[in-house]
C-alpha cells in the first residue's frame, strides 16, 4: 500500500483516509465532511448548468448570506446555553420583542410619543431586555429546580403575548440613522453587515469557550455537574451567563434582521428557536449538555439554508424543507453517536 507520493506531491489514499478519519473526529467532523459533500454537489450542479441551477449566481450568493445569519446569531446564544445542560424555548419570542421594542423606541411610540432616542441606545436597551429576559428564566430553572424546557416553554407563551399587548397584531416599520442601517444592515459587495456581525460573533464565542475560563465552566457544567462542583466551579452563576448570553443573541439579531428588512411583523421569529436548537443539534451538539463547537453552530445553520436554498432552486414544494431538515436531524445525531461511540 502507498503511503505518500512526495514526487507527485499529492496525497495518497492512506493519507486521504487518515485526513478523512481525523477530520471525523474533530468535534464538528461528521457535519463538517456532510457539508463539504453538499456544497461539491452543488456547484457541480451549477457548472453542469448554470442557468437551470443558479447556486452560485450573484442574485443567491447574496440572499444566501443574508438569510443565514439572524440564525446563526440566535444559535450561538442557543447553543452555548446547550452546551451547559440547558435549552431556552423563548428566544423566538424574545427575538421578536426586543425588536418591536427596539423600533418603537426609535419612532416615538412609546409613553408621550414625542421624538425618539438614537437607535444605537435603543438596540443597546432591546439586547438588555432580552439578556435580562434570559437570566430571569434562568434564575427560575436554577432556584426551583424545574426542568428548563417547562420554564422557557411558559416565557415564549408570555413574550408572545407581551408582543401583542404592548404593541398589537400590526407591523412596524424601522427607519434608522444612516450610520446605523449601514453598520446593520449595509451590503460589501455580496456580504451583507449582518453576515460579518455572524461571523464576528462566531469568532468571539470560539475564543470565549476554547481559550477562557467561563468556556470551560460551560462545559464542565454541562458534561458533569457534581464533578464542576468538586473543582470549584459555579453551576448556578455559570448557568445564568449562558441564559443571559441565548437571550442577549436572540435580541440582537432580532435587531439585525429588522435593520435589514425595515419591518418587523409580530409573528416573525415564530419557529425560530426550534431551527436554532436544530442547528445546534445538526452541527453536534449534545441534548444533554457537555459538548458542541461554534464551529458546528456554523455549519449547521449553513446546512440548515444551503437545504433550503437548493428545494428553492429546484421549485420544490414548501413542505420538503421541514421534511428533508428533520431527516438531517435524525441522521446528524446518529452520526454523532456513531462516531463518539468509535472514540
Amino acid at each position: 500500500m502507498v503511503v505518500s507520493d512526495s514526487q507527485n506531491g499529492r496525497r495518497s489514499p492512506a493519507g486521504i483516509a487518515a485526513f478523512v478519519d481525523g477530520v471525523r473526529r474533530k468535534p464538528a467532523g461528521g457535519i463538517a465532511i456532510l457539508f463539504i459533500i453538499i456544497q461539491t454537489a452543488c456547484v457541480i450542479g451549477w457548472a453542469l448548468d448554470p442557468e437551470g441551477f443558479r447556486y452560485l449566481s450573484e442574485p443567491n450568493v447574496r440572499v444566501m448570506l443574508k438569510a443565514v445569519a439572524p440564525l446563526g446569531i440566535m444559535a450561538l446564544g442557543v447553543g452555548i446555553l446547550m452546551i451547559a445542560g440547558e435549552f431556552d424555548l423563548s428566544v423566538g419570542a424574545l427575538y421578536t420583542f426586543t425588536a418591536i421594542l427596539t423600533a418603537t423606541l426609535v419612532s416615538g411610540t412609546v409613553g408621550s410619543g414625542e421624538g425618539g432616542m438614537s437607535p444605537f441606545i435603543a438596540a443597546l436597551i432591546g439586547i438588555a431586555v432580552g439578556a435580562g429576559a434570559g437570566m430571569f428564566n434562568g434564575l427560575i430553572t436554577i432556584r426551583f429546580m424545574i426542568p428548563s424546557f417547562i420554564v422557557t416553554l411558559g416565557a415564549m407563551l408570555l413574550w408572545k403575548g407581551m408582543t401583542l399587548l404592548y404593541h398589537g397584531a400590526k407591523s412596524i416599520r424601522f427607519r434608522p440613522e444612516e450610520t446605523f442601517a449601514n453598520l446593520f444592515g449595509g451590503e460589501f459587495w455580496l456580504i451583507d453587515a449582518s453576515f460579518l456581525w455572524f461571523i464576528g460573533l462566531a469568532v468571539v464565542f470560539h475564543f470565549l469557550l476554547h481559550h477562557h475560563k467561563l468556556g470551560n465552566h460551560f462545559y464542565a457544567v454541562g458534561g458533569n455537574r457534581e464533578a464542576a462542583v468538586a473543582i470549584g466551579i459555579n453551576p448556578a452563576r455559570t448557568k445564568l451567563i449562558a441564559f443571559g448570553l441565548a437571550g442577549g443573541c436572540a435580541a440582537f439579531s432580532g435587531i439585525v434582521a429588522m435593520t435589514r428588512v425595515g419591518s418587523v411583523q409580530p409573528g416573525g421569529g415564530l419557529g425560530l428557536e426550534l431551527e436554532a436548537i436544530a442547528a445546534c443539534v445538526i452541527g453536534g451538539f449534545a441534548l444533554m449538555g457537555g459538548r458542541g463547537s461554534i464551529v458546528g453552530i456554523v455549519l449547521g445553520t449553513a446546512l440548515i439554508y444551503s437545504i433550503q436554498d437548493i428545494l428553492l432552486l429546484l421549485r420544490a414544494p414548501g413542505f420538503y424543507f421541514d421534511m428533508f431538515v428533520g431527516a438531517l436531524i435524525a441522521i446528524a445525531v446518529i452520526a454523532n453517536q456513531t462516531i463518539r461511540a468509535t472514540r
